[in-house]
């Protein structure tokens, strides 16, 4: 505390100082500093949806070597999207009613911008396309056929996305074509991802193939900024997994970074943002939604509906997949 300062706070003036001779002497040398008043060094830190611990490997691979957080999150949610065993994310994502790959993808950088693509098909790397449209277009949305050409204009190469094995179970789907959501992973996913570089400046990516077997034209929250991610550079940000239509209504990872702007820990902001969803719906036994969040300190949380949702942080500690606490109990 600069004296000056000390001496406004404690309302004494010159007059003031002449009358408490103790205080004559005094100077800035007296001040008791101890370890909790110095700030520690912001430690890069990368977390992500689920046990990926491959996209935080890499994300963790970025940050370490002096990179930003904008390029660590893209580059750490490539990996499962070029990844054709995780059908939920990119290549090799389950289709929908029509046997179409449809992606959806945003990013956000630790100035507010943002860029989305909504049901891009044919192309592998839709978070690396909402990446192109934040930072070469005045838009932040690109959907459809509109967001697949721009794509080609970039110089991204069209790809059959369509698996031999989501195309099997696609087929044996069919045969019922029972659309139901199944919780958790095997069904519909998302990974979100949440970084913190050298500097302490965030971002966040999330992208996804959606809820497998939809109505043609379904677009969830993912691509969503505000409802599947959001970003304050001053805060913290926020990301979110499951049925998305949920997290659509209640706008739930600006909520939760909202939350965590008036004093809420990164765990208590994600508990209230499931409780939020928890009391609009009765039904909330037969749906899962998670929600992943982190601060401006590096400190994280994450709360879920039903029990199995973990994520995966990487640091200066090294890699570990947390469990998430949710408010249906294991039984």
């Amino acid at each position: 505390m600069q004296r000056r300062k000390f001496l406004k706070k404690t309302g004494l003036g010159a007059t003031g100082i002449l009358s408490v001779p103790f205080l004559a002497s005094w100077t800035e040398d007296t001040i008791n500093v101890t370890p909790e008043s110095i700030e520690k060094p912001i430690i890069p830190i990368a977390i992500c949806t689920w046990n990926f611990k491959n996209a935080t490997a890499k994300a963790w691979e970025v940050l370490n070597n002096g990179g930003t957080s904008l390029d660590a999150v893209e580059q750490g949610v490539m990996v499962e999207e070029a990844d054709v065993n995780n059908q939920t994310v990119g290549k090799g994502g389950r289709p929908d009613r029509d046997g179409n790959v449809t992606l959806d993808a945003c990013i956000m950088d630790k100035d507010g911008n943002c860029g989305s693509v909504v049901y891009l098909q044919n192309i592998a790397h839709p978070i690396s396309v909402a990446r192109k449209v934040m930072e070469e277009t005045p838009h932040v949305i690109l959907a459809g056929k509109g967001a697949e050409q721009f794509a080609y204009e970039k110089g991204f190469q069209k790809e059959n996305l369509l698996t031999e094995q989501s195309k099997k179970e696609w087929l044996k789907w069919k045969k019922e074509s029972k659309y139901e959501t199944i919780i958790n992973i095997e069904n519909h996913d998302t990974i979100g991802m949440l970084a913190i570089d050298k500097n302490g400046d965030l971002a966040g990516a999330c992208t996804t193939s959606g809820m497998a077997y939809k109505v043609n034209g379904r677009v969830g929250d993912s691509p969503i900024i505000g409802a599947g991610l959001f970003i304050d550079n001053e805060v913290g940000g926020a990301t979110a997994t499951g049925v998305g239509e949920e997290v659509i209504k209640t706008v739930g990872s600006f909520l939760i970074v909202e939350l965590m702007r008036q004093g809420k820990s990164p765990q208590k902001a994600c508990e209230e943002a499931v409780n939020r969803i928890i009391a609009k719906n009765k039904n909330h036994d037969t749906f899962q939604i998670g929600f992943l969040a982190i601060n401006k300190k590096g400190e994280t949380g994450s709360y879920c509906i039903h029990p199995g949702f973990s994520y995966s942080k990487y640091d200066g500690k090294g890699q570990s997949n947390n469990p998430s606490g949710s408010f249906v109990k294991e039984k």
